[in-house]
């Protein structure tokens, strides 16, 4: 059985430790815990996961984070997947740093990513995992924040907080999306 997992991001060394990025930090994590490369591909950085009996591809748009409807509807198409077996990541600033929240539909909560993936599919009941990461920014600086670097506190968090999001989507291909709701919503 096959699933796509999506972590939402920008391309370019210049992204690549920002809070905007987790998403790509996330399967970055994934992959090197299993000992796995991403090749770039179309529309998407691409590697595969295989966990007991399932199929995970992991895809890391290249279309930047205000596109990423392109790239997921492609994949999700090219590799035959029902939106069912569907995960986006995605930071959020409405959570406190580290905070995992995963539902199975909802709005966009003003994150541009999400917008463009519900405009493109037409859809909103989609599995996604928000990350958190704090708000702590004054007024009008919100672009500045999240495309700003983790603080030396959250770095020193991060590792853990990777390693029980990689769990999490193992439990979300193996046991679903209700149950790992149960599981993990808020920890």
């Amino acid at each position: 059985m096959k699933y796509l997992v999506f972590g939402l991001g920008n391309i370019g060394s210049e992204y690549t430790e920002t809070r905007h990025n987790i998403g790509f930090k996330i399967l970055d994590e994934l992959a090197s815990s299993s000992s796995i490369f991403f090749e770039p591909d179309k529309l998407a950085s691409r590697a595969v996961v295989k966990f007991k009996g399932r199929q995970i591809i992991l895809l890391k748009p290249s279309t930047y984070m205000n596109l990423s409807g392109k790239a997921v509807n492609y994949w999700m198409q090219k590799e035959k997947v029902p939106l069912e077996r569907v995960l986006i990541i995605t930071d959020d600033i409405a959570l406190p740093f580290g905070k995992l929240r995963l539902r199975g539909k909802g709005s966009d909560g003003g994150h541009n990513g999400l917008r463009n993936i519900n405009e493109v599919l037409g859809n909103t009941k989609y599995a996604r995992l928000r990350f958190g990461v704090g708000s702590e920014f004054n007024p009008g600086s919100q672009v500045n924040y999240v495309l700003g670097k983790w603080s030396s506190d959250e770095q020193k968090l991060m590792g853990e907080r990777l390693q029980t999001t990689t769990k999490l989507i193992k439990s979300f291909v193996t046991i679903g999306l209700g149950q790992t709701m149960s599981n993990f919503n808020n920890k």
